[in-house]
């Protein structure tokens, strides 16, 4: 019986490794397509930052890519809001780009000013410019428990969110964070952490591509 057991368990055991196996080579693959498909703008993204004179976070905007639109569809960066005030304006992948390499520069100019952080200008991206004034009377540095507090007590109820009312996310982020959950209308508190891991996963990737 103690036999019969030991092996159930042993088949169990291998089939919970090859589930994570199989689990992460799929993860793999699509994460490879996808930075694939980001890496393909590296160019032209390269060029508007080196513009706008911030080329060296070439990678922080491709990550920023990345995060919005795994480099699919139209509007790239989802950038239509910083620059129309509205979704849906933006007529070009190319157009897309341009704006959000301005929105970034403007939120890295203002943070810089201001004597934030880089995750500071990376997560206004996402917030709005007004957050870096926020974080500069805050200590000047970006933390995802600042950010949860502007997304709670600035953003969320400024759109009518007066009750706190949360809603699923799951990322690894927000996951061991709190269990998986976002601030309805309050933006992506987690927006620098999951752009800083995507610009690594872009680097990365980068060199089998």
């Amino acid at each position: 019986m103690a036999k019969i057991i030991g092996k159930f368990f042993k088949i169990i055991s291998v089939l919970a490794i090859l589930t994570v196996l199989i689990i992460g080579i799929l993860f793999a693959v699509r994460t490879y397509k996808h930075t694939k498909t980001v890496n393909s703008y590296r160019s032209d993204v390269q060029t508007l930052a080196n513009q706008a004179e911030i080329g060296e976070y070439t990678d922080v905007i491709l990550g920023i890519m990345y995060t919005e639109s795994k480099g699919k569809g139209t509007d790239l960066m989802q950038s239509s809001e910083s620059a129309y005030g509205s979704r849906g304006k933006i007529s070009s992948q190319q157009e897309s780009i341009e704006s959000g390499v301005k929105h970034f520069a403007e939120s890295y100019e203002q943070a810089k000013a201001a004597g934030c952080d880089l995750n500071t200008a990376i997560q206004a991206y996402n917030f709005g410019t007004k957050y870096i004034q926020y974080v500069q009377k805050n200590g000047g540095k970006n933390s995802v428990e600042l950010a949860e507090k502007y997304s709670r007590d600035v953003l969320s109820p400024g759109y009518g969110n007066d009750q706190q009312s949360m809603y699923r996310y799951m990322q690894v982020q927000s996951v061991f964070y709190n269990g998986g959950y976002l601030y309805q209308n309050g933006g992506n508190m987690f927006y620098a952490e999951i752009v800083q891991m995507n610009k690594q996963l872009l680097m990365l990737f980068q060199r089998f591509q």
